[in-house]
């Protein structure tokens, strides 16, 4: 990337926020640079007003090796979005949001997984078949985000997700993509469907 991919992960940060996906300082997003570190969103940082200054930049191992401010600290979950990186080489953004619609449809999953309903616009997430089945993982919300980290790492080892996202129960969802702009378009994408989820069981 020629310029600094910081701006892009700022513009999706304020359009998550003004949708209520991001409200106080929730979530955490991150972009991955060409030398396999990546920069990810401080800790405690408002998501309506990011700046340049609101990141730490991670090592591939999980350490810092640069931050704007001596007083930032990397995200609660920066193992997760390592494990997505060191798990999808191509993979280049990972975002991690806060929404009432992923933390109520979590609560639908059934064993470990979220049936999604087979919309068209499951496509978005580049799922193109008829009729397709397609489930989302869920984890559970362990107090030590590293526990969640090695069981994404390990079921994810053992069986690769349907779709480029998962779901933490009473959390949120994160998904990744090849560019930041791809995972903004898979959240958008999630987001509704789980819309369409809770809209549908109050319907029925």
């Amino acid at each position: 990337m020629t310029s600094d991919p910081r701006s892009a992960v700022i513009a999706a940060a304020r359009q998550f926020y003004q949708l209520g996906w991001m409200v106080g300082t929730a979530g955490n997003l991150s972009v991955r640079l060409e030398d396999s570190s990546f920069w990810i969103t401080a800790s405690g940082k408002q998501k309506g007003d990011l700046r340049d200054r609101d990141f730490v930049r991670i090592n591939p191992n999980g350490t810092v090796i640069e931050s704007p401010n001596p007083n930032n600290r990397p995200s609660a979950e920066t193992s997760i979005h390592q494990t997505i990186y060191d798990l999808f080489p191509d993979v280049c953004a990972c975002y991690h949001v806060h929404s009432v619609e992923a933390n109520i449809a979590a609560n639908f999953s059934r064993d470990g997984y979220l049936p999604l309903p087979p919309l068209e616009m499951i496509k978005g997430l580049g799922i193109w078949q008829e009729n397709p089945e397609v489930k989302i993982p869920v984890f559970e919300n362990h107090l030590a985000v590293r526990d969640i980290a090695t069981e994404v790492r390990d079921r994810f080892q053992a069986a690769p997700p349907d779709i480029p996202a998962l779901l933490i129960r009473n959390h949120g969802v994160t998904v990744w993509g090849s560019s930041p702009t791809v995972a903004q378009n898979y959240l958008e994408i999630a987001e509704y469907l789980f819309r369409y989820l809770v809209v549908a069981r109050q319907i029925t």
